[in-house]
């Protein structure tokens, strides 16, 4: 079970469940809402290996359950925000 609460940040922890789990069972069982309680489930997204999926999506073996948080910025924002951070510097050096 991995959460990211914030930028470079993560919470994994390795579960053992029984056959017939669901992503919810897992959620709950990881222990994270104790750990993040401002956690609000409601509105957060779930997935397996970085496929959004229901919380009643029953489990495989090894499958990486992953909570994920709104996104903070647009990601086309961010890659213009890093681009004018490196500017004309980040050119010189594709032209040699």
């Amino acid at each position: 079970m991995a959460f990211s609460p914030q930028a470079r940040v993560v919470d994994e922890t390795e579960l053992s469940l029984p056959a017939g789990a669901t992503l919810a069972d897992a959620i709950r069982a990881s222990g994270v809402l104790d750990r993040h309680p401002d956690l609000d489930l409601t509105q957060a997204k779930f997935g397996i290996w970085g496929r959004a999926q229901a919380p009643d999506t029953m489990l495989r073996e090894r499958d990486r359950v992953e909570v994920y948080r709104a996104l903070q910025v647009d990601p086309k924002e961010a890659r213009r925000l890093r681009y004018r951070k490196v500017g004309q510097r980040g050119q010189a050096k594709l032209r040699g």
